[in-house]
């Protein structure tokens, strides 16, 4: 590698400690927000507060060029119990960094400190440090709030930790990397009755299994095979005793795709056969849809550079090519949708069986963040460099 990674100071494990004990949700990370612009007023960078609520912008310039960068970290916590153990463990009940979030903040805040210290760059980075990726879309609410206006980017950057990936590899993948999110709630409406009088009274547990069966042709019968969509039914509620016909039924799913035309048709089509069965029963359905993050693109140009970097900065054995996008979902997604950029995995595992993201169980491998924070150093000096260095 290019940067000796154990030069970084050894606190960075005791700033991810620290972050991982006090894990706040998205909106409410007020200690974190409080913690990350201390350490980095202490460091010389011009820190903004307050956008999308408890983001912070930390911006160094060095130099003359007019050239920008931004990279992203982003730092709340799941509402999630944590079983780990950790003498270090979280501090708040019933969350925890159960994402490692509170790794990539640390990483950042790392290659803060370094790139304060050597300022071998010229031009401005803004460190963005985002709330709110699991649910809140927090990317969003820092655009709305005036982001990109307010601290110019000619690029940005983002990554993820995957501890299912081997230790230190960079895993990259241009064109659409992660899916749109779409959440939809189906609620059949009727009368409710005695059980054993079902002639009397539409059942809406029926009409909604019903539902949940015919969901299932649109992505099979519906959507062009080649042209990757999810529809899932996580919750199914109805009912509270055998002999009673309940009044509704409801069902909540997630809705996932990469094109736009194929998440308009899965919404269209959801419409269609939820109202469709239920007249079928004699009932009613109340569709209520709701659009999530948009589908996250990588620009080829801008995926291919970042990968040259890190073939450079890890070797060419540890760079590898995503062999298919993901269904799951990132916010990051609304920032490439404004700037060009890339979104990338970094693969953190410490054996062969580590506990997943959104485990209790999961915490973030601490040698990872010299690495992660060396990288950043790495490609904010070369992007700032004035030199082109893609392949």
């Amino acid at each position: 590698m290019t940067k000796q990674t154990t030069n970084f100071d050894a606190d960075l494990v005791a700033t991810r400690h620290h972050l991982h004990s006090i894990p706040e949700i998205g909106l409410s990370e007020f200690k974190t927000s409080d913690y990350v612009a201390g350490e980095l007023t202490a460091m010389g960078y011009e820190v903004t507060r307050g956008l999308g609520k408890t983001g912070v912008v930390a911006t160094l310039r060095n130099g003359t060029s007019s050239r920008s960068i931004g990279i992203r970290a982003d730092f709340d916590a799941l509402p999630i119990k944590e079983e780990t153990g950790a003498d270090y463990a979280s501090t708040h009940p019933g969350v925890m960094h159960a994402c490692g979030h509170d790794g990539h903040t640390a990483m950042l805040l790392g290659a803060a400190k370094r790139l304060a210290e050597r300022k071998q760059f010229d031009g401005t980075v803004h460190l963005i440090f985002q709330p709110a990726e699991e649910n809140f879309g927090g990317a969003k609410l820092m655009i709305e709030d005036g982001l990109f206006e307010r601290f110019l980017c000619d690029a940005v950057f983002g990554l993820h930790n995957d501890p299912d990936l081997p230790f230190g590899e960079f895993h990259f993948i241009d064109g659409p990397m992660m899916a749109a999110a779409d959440e939809c709630k189906i609620t059949v409406i009727g009368k409710g009755g005695h059980g054993a009088e079902p002639q009397s009274t539409p059942d809406p547990i029926v009409c909604g299994a019903s539902i949940i069966m015919a969901l299932q042709s649109i992505v099979a019968r519906n959507i062009h095979p080649m042209r990757q969509a999810v529809i899932t039914v996580g919750a199914f509620n109805s009912g509270i005793a055998s002999n009673v016909i309940p009044e509704r039924a409801e069902m909540s799913l997630t809705v996932r795709a990469f094109d736009p035309d194929v998440r308009d048709e899965l919404e269209t089509r959801i419409r269609q056969v939820a109202e469709g069965q239920a007249a079928s029963y004699g009932l009613k359905a109340a569709v209520d849809y709701e659009r999530g993050y948009p589908p996250m693109v990588n620009p080829r140009d801008e995926t291919d550079y970042v990968r040259s970097i890190a073939r450079r900065f890890a070797g060419g054995d540890k760079v590898k090519t995503m062999p298919d996008p993901v269904m799951g979902s990132e916010d990051f997604a609304y920032f490439l949708e404004e700037k060009p950029g890339c979104f990338f995995l970094l693969g953190t595992a410490k054996t062969d069986n580590d506990p997943p993201l959104h485990h209790p169980k999961y915490d973030f491998n601490d040698d990872a963040l010299p690495l992660g924070a060396a990288f950043w150093v790495d490609l904010a000096e070369d992007f700032l460099s004035g030199l082109d260095t893609a392949e």
